[in-house]
């Protein structure tokens, strides 16, 4: 990864530390996107000092906000000569329903409004590498999940875990259409399932759910492996539009395979975010 320019979002903890570290490890240069300043330094020193490589930049970008997202957007392109890989790994999963600045549930917002902007905000910078990649951090429970099209932030009928499932389906679809009408360039997208992970995402489960989690889930090291993978792996190059677990591309939902629905998902996207390709 010599010479390679890494955005990972959400990297002061979890999974998007250890993927920052470990690509930093590979020589990459490391740009961590977080949100809380102080965390992010914190996590930026560690980094460093751990992987000998001090190419790893701080960005600070609030996901949920759409005008930080642009901000964010435009320091990427006005700073650095090129993006070889961005990995949307942010997100979170929340117990009460709320809202962003943009009057948009925040969940929705963070989880799949950022994944579905930046890459398109900074696409002049993907297009001119060789082989770019796009790695999209999604789970397993988008399986069951539905698209809820007239309340898509379940304000009638709030729930943390049909919120946060329906999120990661939006990833999974978002994933395979990005990558249909990037078709013909060298850039792949790609989307994965980490497994069951102990990280800060689960902050506002409650204390029974982080009981369970601490006794049962894998470890941000090891649930991280496929993240790192697919953005550094010669064994994926050219490789896209495919769902990811333990290293191996596997099946999605059938919901997350229909073109019709990725169409009208892409569509809304575009109208909430008024951005598009």
């Amino acid at each position: 990864m010599k010479d390679k320019f890494v955005i990972v979002t959400g990297a002061n903890t979890g999974m998007g530390k250890v993927t920052s570290l470990e690509l930093a490890k590979k020589e990459a240069h490391v740009i961590m996107v977080c949100r809380n300043k102080n965390l992010g330094e914190i996590a930026q020193k560690k980094i460093i000092q751990q992987s000998g490589n001090k190419n790893v930049d701080l960005l600070i970008c609030d996901l949920s906000y759409q005008q930080s997202i642009r901000e964010l957007a435009v320091q990427i392109n006005n700073t650095y000569p090129q993006i070889d890989v961005l990995v949307n790994n942010a997100g979170l999963a929340l117990t009460n329903y709320s809202e962003t600045k943009d009057g948009i549930e925040t969940t929705f917002a963070t989880n799949v409004l950022s994944m579905y902007m930046l890459p398109i905000l900074i696409m002049d910078k993907l297009k001119s590498m060789p082989a770019a990649r796009i790695v999209n951090v999604a789970s397993s429970t988008h399986t069951g999940s539905k698209l809820n099209w007239d309340d898509m932030g379940h304000r009638k009928n709030y729930s943390l875990f049909g919120t946060y499932n329906q999120s990661k389906l939006c990833n999974i679809i978002l994933t395979y259409e990005l990558a249909r009408r990037l078709k013909g360039t060298k850039i792949t997208v790609n989307t994965l399932n980490p497994g069951p992970v102990k990280t800060e995402l689960a902050r506002d489960m409650g204390a029974f759910f982080k009981f369970i989690g601490g006794l049962f889930f894998l470890s941000p090291e090891e649930a991280s492996e496929t993240t790192i993978y697919l953005a550094s792996s010669n064994e994926v190059e050219g490789v896209t539009a495919k769902y990811f677990a333990k290293c191996k591309p596997i099946a999605s939902s059938k919901t997350s395979n229909d073109p019709e629905t990725a169409k009208r998902l892409w569509s809304l996207c575009a109208s909430m975010t008024k951005t598009d390709l």
